[in-house]
């Protein structure tokens, strides 16, 4: 479990804040509807806001229509590495949700605070600005740097920018911590996700002569099929030690469209397809099976009907795998400050990846459970808040004291 650790120091700073400061902060930011089809400039402005006031410069980057930020921001000094404290702003919709009460005003009830966002990732964002202020009169040795993103629940697209502007105008940083919600405990590798939207264009006509036509649902039946037992084959290839659950690269196909009416031969058959694999496997490889697949024994049968019949893609999400590394400088820091030995791995996807990808170490650690994210009645636990405080506390005093990650 989480180690919980207050120094004597950590009791002396000027404006040590206190749990329920982070709370406040919570129903403060849960109080912004961010779903990722907003925009979520009123919460980066007011973010921005509280930390000019404590005299922290922060920079955005933007999506292409202005109307969605990334925020960065630094504590301490300028000219060096540092730890990221890494969190997404948007949250997933509510739409067709029983929820108990206001998804977007935060409440208590039994020791659980309520509200979208809560535990993915707004209760994580709340404890680090709520540190903020101490942060900042700290006299910090490393700097802290402060990474907000838009868009991470529709494919982790913001934080490319975010990373980019890092990568090309600012010091590398020497690990990151994305707060997703681990239940304070290390994790330090997860599956990566490639999928694509087929399309499978046929001919249509009256069903009671099939022969002169192509049936779009059919030969869309023939791929899935094969995407199938390609995953069957990836699975007996999977490692049962590797710490993942479950071990191998998955498959799936999670939504098919096609057709107009029962007696029409369809003309069009939509599916979504693609992977969640272990780090290791190669998904560009895996596709290129499929396509292969289609090139060889599907098109040439459309195109002897009509030669506007054919298959078409697009990429509808990529996010690298995130390779464990217990020797990083983000473990070796986590383990320091926590007392935890174990790191973990998931199946769901973070910016973590991304971040590794750039040269940034990284883990997931936050307070709540991935089990309540994207629920109705999405909650996190109070004790979960407090440890994140207790962490974020140690945090700056070992960034106070300290010089980089030994």
């Amino acid at each position: 479990m989480y180690v919980r650790i207050e120094s004597e120091k950590l009791k002396m700073l000027k404006s040590q804040p206190t749990a329920q400061d982070c709370i406040a902060m919570l129903e403060r930011l849960v109080g912004y509807d961010t779903t990722s089809r907003n925009s979520n400039m009123e919460l980066i402005d007011d973010m921005r806001s509280m930390l000019s006031e404590l005299g922290v410069e922060s920079r955005l980057t933007f999506n292409d229509e202005k109307t969605k930020a990334n925020l960065w921001a630094t504590i301490g000094p300028q000219g060096t590495g540092g730890v990221v404290l890494s969190g997404h702003t948007d949250v997933v919709p509510v739409d067709g949700q029983n929820w108990s009460s206001d998804p977007f005003s935060l409440t208590e009830r039994d020791g659980r605070l309520f509200g979208r966002g809560t535990c993915d990732m707004k209760g994580y964002i709340a404890c680090v600005m709520t540190h903020a202020k101490s942060m900042a009169e700290a006299d910090l040795k490393t700097p802290i740097h402060f990474a907000f993103s838009y868009d991470e629940e529709v494919g982790c697209t913001g934080v490319k920018g975010l990373i980019d502007d890092m990568r090309d105008n600012l010091p590398a940083p020497l690990a990151v911590i994305v707060g997703e919600p681990t239940s304070m405990q290390v994790v330090g590798g997860h599956k990566g996700g490639h999928s694509y939207v087929t399309t499978v264009h046929g001919i249509d006509g009256h069903s009671s002569a099939p022969d002169l036509g192509a049936n779009a649902i059919f030969y869309g039946a023939r791929i899935i099929n094969f995407i199938e037992q390609l995953g069957h084959r990836i699975k007996a290839n999977g490692d049962p030690n590797n710490g993942f659950t479950p071990y191998y690269t998955t498959v799936d196909c999670g939504l098919l469209e096609g057709g107009t009416a029962a007696n029409i031969i369809p003309a069009r058959c939509e599916f979504h397809w693609g992977f969640r694999n272990v780090p290791g496997d190669d998904t560009d490889a895996f596709c290129k099976e499929v396509f292969s697949f289609i090139e060889a024994e599907i098109e040439p049968e459309l195109k002897a009907v009509s030669d506007a019949a054919g298959v078409t893609h697009e990429l509808r999400h990529y996010l690298p795998a995130m390779k464990p590394d217990e020797n990083s400088p983000a473990e070796t820091l986590l383990r320091h400050l926590t007392g935890l030995n174990e790191s973990g791995r998931v199946a769901y996807g973070t910016e973590a990846a991304h971040f590794q990808t750039a040269g940034v170490p990284g883990v997931i650690f936050g307070p709540g459970s991935i089990k309540q994210a994207h629920l109705p009645d999405e909650y996190i636990d109070i004790d979960q808040m407090e440890a994140c405080h207790d962490f974020i506390g140690k945090l700056t005093e070992w960034a106070s004291e300290n010089e980089g990650i030994n």
